[in-house]
Protein backbone atom coordinates (compact mmCIF):
# COMPACT_ATOMS: atom_id res chain seq x y z
CA UNK A 1 0.00 0.00 0.00
CA UNK A 2 1.61 3.21 -0.95
CA UNK A 3 1.30 5.95 1.62
CA UNK A 4 -0.40 9.39 -0.06
CA UNK A 5 -0.55 12.33 1.86
CA UNK A 6 -2.84 15.58 -0.01
CA UNK A 7 -3.44 18.80 1.08
CA UNK A 8 -4.06 22.56 -0.18
CA UNK A 9 -7.45 22.13 -0.42
CA UNK A 10 -10.12 24.07 1.43
CA UNK A 11 -13.22 26.80 0.49
CA UNK A 12 -12.44 28.55 -2.61
CA UNK A 13 -13.90 31.90 -4.45
CA UNK A 14 -14.82 31.02 -7.64
CA UNK A 15 -11.41 32.48 -9.81
CA UNK A 16 -9.39 31.11 -6.76
CA UNK A 17 -6.28 29.58 -7.29
CA UNK A 18 -5.26 27.09 -4.90
CA UNK A 19 -2.47 24.56 -5.20
CA UNK A 20 -2.64 21.42 -3.82
CA UNK A 21 0.76 19.39 -2.82
CA UNK A 22 0.85 15.33 -2.64
CA UNK A 23 3.43 13.79 -0.92
CA UNK A 24 4.86 9.84 -1.93
CA UNK A 25 7.69 7.97 -0.54
CA UNK A 26 10.65 8.85 -2.54
CA UNK A 27 11.18 5.49 -4.07
CA UNK A 28 7.68 5.23 -6.01
CA UNK A 29 7.80 9.29 -6.91
CA UNK A 30 11.41 9.48 -8.49
CA UNK A 31 10.35 6.42 -10.90
CA UNK A 32 6.90 6.20 -11.88
CA UNK A 33 3.79 8.63 -13.21
CA UNK A 34 1.96 10.11 -10.91
CA UNK A 35 -1.25 11.88 -11.23
CA UNK A 36 -4.27 13.56 -9.93
CA UNK A 37 -7.83 12.63 -9.63
CA UNK A 38 -11.21 14.01 -8.37
CA UNK A 39 -14.36 12.59 -7.24
CA UNK A 40 -17.40 14.99 -7.26
CA UNK A 41 -20.57 13.38 -4.90
CA UNK A 42 -22.35 11.16 -7.04
CA UNK A 43 -20.13 10.83 -9.65
CA UNK A 44 -16.61 8.88 -10.49
CA UNK A 45 -13.94 9.50 -9.94
CA UNK A 46 -11.90 10.99 -12.59
CA UNK A 47 -8.39 11.51 -13.82
CA UNK A 48 -7.37 15.20 -13.92
CA UNK A 49 -3.93 15.56 -14.64
CA UNK A 50 -0.83 13.22 -14.99
CA UNK A 51 2.97 13.66 -15.41
CA UNK A 52 5.82 11.05 -16.04
CA UNK A 53 8.59 10.53 -14.13
CA UNK A 54 10.56 12.43 -17.11
CA UNK A 55 7.78 15.46 -16.62
CA UNK A 56 5.60 15.18 -19.67
CA UNK A 57 2.39 16.13 -18.75
CA UNK A 58 -1.52 15.61 -19.59
CA UNK A 59 -4.94 17.15 -18.84
CA UNK A 60 -8.53 16.31 -19.06
CA UNK A 61 -10.08 18.87 -21.22
CA UNK A 62 -12.39 19.90 -18.56
CA UNK A 63 -9.15 21.75 -17.03
CA UNK A 64 -7.01 22.07 -20.04
CA UNK A 65 -5.16 25.47 -19.74
CA UNK A 66 -6.13 25.98 -16.35
CA UNK A 67 -4.70 23.29 -14.07
CA UNK A 68 -0.72 23.02 -14.24
CA UNK A 69 0.73 19.37 -12.80
CA UNK A 70 4.26 19.81 -11.66
CA UNK A 71 6.86 17.67 -9.76
CA UNK A 72 9.58 18.64 -7.09
CA UNK A 73 11.58 15.53 -6.99
CA UNK A 74 14.11 16.68 -4.32
CA UNK A 75 10.55 16.75 -2.31
CA UNK A 76 9.10 13.96 -3.14
CA UNK A 77 6.34 16.15 -3.94
CA UNK A 78 3.72 16.85 -6.67
CA UNK A 79 1.62 19.44 -7.08
CA UNK A 80 -1.64 20.67 -9.12
CA UNK A 81 -1.91 24.37 -9.38
CA UNK A 82 -5.56 25.12 -10.23
CA UNK A 83 -6.48 28.55 -11.68
CA UNK A 84 -9.90 30.01 -12.15
CA UNK A 85 -11.59 27.59 -10.59
CA UNK A 86 -15.35 27.28 -11.17
CA UNK A 87 -18.23 25.49 -8.96
CA UNK A 88 -17.90 22.35 -10.81
CA UNK A 89 -14.52 21.87 -9.86
CA UNK A 90 -15.29 21.16 -6.60
CA UNK A 91 -14.81 17.51 -5.66
CA UNK A 92 -12.45 15.78 -3.28
CA UNK A 93 -8.88 15.52 -4.96
CA UNK A 94 -6.29 12.82 -5.01
CA UNK A 95 -3.15 11.81 -5.81
CA UNK A 96 -2.37 8.81 -7.20
CA UNK A 97 0.46 6.32 -9.05
CA UNK A 98 -1.13 4.43 -11.82
CA UNK A 99 1.16 1.79 -11.71
CA UNK A 100 0.28 -0.06 -8.77
CA UNK A 101 -3.79 -0.50 -10.03
CA UNK A 102 -5.28 2.64 -8.39
CA UNK A 103 -6.76 0.03 -5.30
CA UNK A 104 -5.47 2.07 -2.67
CA UNK A 105 -6.25 5.54 -2.25
CA UNK A 106 -5.10 8.60 0.71
CA UNK A 107 -7.49 10.71 2.45
CA UNK A 108 -8.07 13.05 -0.46
CA UNK A 109 -8.09 17.01 -0.36
CA UNK A 110 -11.41 18.69 -0.14
CA UNK A 111 -11.77 21.46 -2.82
CA UNK A 112 -15.03 23.37 -2.29
CA UNK A 113 -15.74 26.18 -5.20
CA UNK A 114 -18.38 28.47 -3.77
CA UNK A 115 -18.76 32.24 -3.52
Amino acid sequence: QVQLVESGGGLVQPGGSPRLSCVAPRTIFTRYTMGWYRQAPGQQRELVASITSSSRTDYADSVKGRFTISRDMAKNTGYLQMNSLKPEDTAVYYCNFPIFGLSSWGQGTQVTVSS
